[in-house]
């Protein structure tokens, strides 16, 4: 009766066991599959666009979709420069953060400040796009003594702090990480707390800072509320030198913008899908890229 009873409960545990790795199995391959839908739905709609518009209208130098301008490059480098110069602003205050609060910060402190820079990263992106064109746009305006406060260093400045929180977070964790060892090792041949950080420590967690810097760039990129809010939204090309303080806009916000003011099916709205199609790609070569260095260490560590 005792061995029924324990091969019952064997083969119950057994497939309680199968049924989870089942469900967990199931919803690993289900989140691939949305992602692999999204991104059929974005071609099955953006892809005409490609064919119908000429590369040279593709590639101009004029967004006017009512005239039949097309030209995606204003769009594409108003990305490039809102998101660089925002991770221009956000590496070195990320890096110094992650520094204080892994190897400075006492442990009370630490316990404190990790809960807040993660509370940082839950703050809706409307309410910072509507403090940026109230208090920092302006701001931009009497400081820079520019024309107008809505520029393209106002979107970065809020893309940075948006990005403040998974850069921390990230390099934080990656800093953790380096073995106890490295820093007794420093300590040990002389050199100072401060040196052990920058000549050993962070050296060691180069590639979870690198690739908390493109996950950062990811979330930038990506960003729509906030940058249309802030930056002027002008379909203009970056090329001057004081391009940077001037209104631009990025393809979120063009996306945004439009969308809901296309008739479906028009050209126009196979172009506003078509740029879909070049922020996913783009959002999806920087995760990518992301994840490079991780692997690479992971595989790194299976060989030894």
């Amino acid at each position: 009766m005792t061995s029924t009873t324990g091969n019952n409960s064997t083969a119950k545990a057994r497939w309680s066991e199968f049924l989870i790795e089942a469900l967990i199995r199931v919803l690993g391959f289900s989140t691939i599959g949305f992602v692999v839908l999204i991104f059929l739905f974005l071609l099955n709609q953006g892809l005409p666009f490609f064919f119908q518009v000429p590369p040279k209208n593709l590639l101009g130098t004029r967004w006017y979709p009512t005239f039949d301008l097309f030209g995606t490059l204003p769009l594409l480098l108003g990305s490039l420069l809102v998101t660089a110069t925002a991770i221009a602003i956000a590496l070195p205050l990320g890096l110094a953060t992650a520094v204080f609060v892994r190897e400075v910060a006492p442990n009370w402190a630490r316990e404190i400040l990790k809960p807040m820079i993660e509370v940082l990263a839950g703050i809706p992106s409307v309410v910072l796009g509507f403090f940026g064109m109230t208090l920092l746009a302006p701001l931009v305006r009497t400081t820079l003594n520019v024309p107008t406060g809505l520029t393209a260093f106002t979107g970065a400045l809020i893309l940075a702090y948006m990005a403040l929180p998974t850069m921390i977070s990230v390099a934080e964790d990656a800093l953790d990480a380096v073995p106890k060892s490295y820093r007794d090792a420093g300590l040990a041949m002389g050199a100072t707390h401060w040196q052990v950080i920058w000549r050993v420590v962070v050296p060691a967690a180069r590639s979870g800072i690198v690739m908390a810097v493109m996950l950062g760039m990811g979330r930038a990129i990506g960003e729509t509320m906030a940058v249309m809010m802030v930056t002027g939204n002008a379909a203009r090309m970056p090329l001057s030198l004081d391009s940077l303080f001037r209104p631009a806009r990025t393809m979120t916000a063009t996306i945004a913008a439009e969308m809901g003011e296309v008739a479906q099916g028009s050209i126009h709205f196979q172009a506003l899908f078509g740029i879909g199609v070049i922020l996913f790609v783009l959002t999806f070569l920087i995760n990518l890229a992301a994840a490079g260095p991780m692997f690479q260490k992971r595989r790194r560590g299976g060989l030894r």
